[in-house]
């Protein structure tokens, strides 16, 4: 089997004495293991931390085994982010939660292309944090389990949405879910509309929401957590003043 691709790095470990595994989100192939010779050595370091863009031409012998890659960096990568702490932690969430959540070997273009609209935002610092919260929505999508905030669950009605089952995740107006809204989750309105600019408190009821689905749909139902990273990007956020 071999094949090759445009992909994105989401982690790396040494593996014997100079090689290392290494975790891709490919675009046509979904999320891939593979082992790359001399990873673990000075040269190949740079290309191996997570978002790094690359070209990767994969090889195995037989489809169902790990398999060897040779990769070829695409642009500067995580570098350009090395002054901002912040966005760092956010690419290293990022690339926690794809290869937490995507089944491995199963294409997501999706995914991919989410995951690289993100990685283009992280160089303005007032919009990531949002774009960050569609990233997760998209990966939500693209695995089945989309939101459906184009109208009220309860009565149709397609304006003044401000609120999401927790079960279903649906919107729900303020109307039909005021009786109810302390059971709701609140849905920020930049969620509805790329245009509508981001008030305080939006950007932190946006990865709420989008953790309690990937929770319950994504990381519950095999009994995993959602990945340290994205914790640590939450209390860096909290930090900074940004949620």
């Amino acid at each position: 089997m071999e094949f090759e691709d445009d992909a994105f790095v989401l982690s790396a470990r040494p593996f014997g004495e100079s090689g290392a595994i290494v975790e891709l989100l490919t675009a046509a192939h979904g999320r891939y293991a593979a082992h790359v010779a001399g990873g673990a050595g000075r040269r190949l370091k740079p290309v191996l931390q997570a978002g790094a863009r690359v070209v990767a031409r994969y090889r195995a012998r037989v489809s169902d085994q790990l398999g060897s890659a040779s990769l070829e960096p695409v642009g500067a990568g995580p570098a350009d982010l090395f002054d901002d702490a912040l966005a760092l932690s956010g690419l290293a969430a990022a690339a926690a939660v794809a290869a937490g959540a995507l089944p491995e070997r199963e294409p997501h273009p999706g995914a991919f292309l989410a995951f690289e609209a993100l990685c283009a935002a992280f160089g303005d610092p007032d919009i990531w944090p949002a774009v960050f919260v569609r990233y997760e929505a998209g990966l939500l999508q693209d695995l089945g389990f989309g939101l459906d905030l184009s109208r009220c669950a309860a009565t149709g009605a397609v304006d003044d949405l401000v609120y999401v089952s927790p079960r279903t995740g649906r919107a729900v107006s303020r109307a039909a879910g005021e009786p109810y809204k302390d059971r709701l989750l609140p849905l920020p309105p930049f969620m509805l509309s790329a245009q509508t600019g981001l008030r305080p408190g939006d950007v932190g009821a946006g990865l709420g929401l989008t953790g309690h689905f990937l929770e319950m749909f994504v990381y519950g139902p095999v009994n995993r957590p959602l990945p340290p990273a994205r914790l640590w990007l939450l209390d860096r956020l909290r930090e900074a003043g940004r949620l």
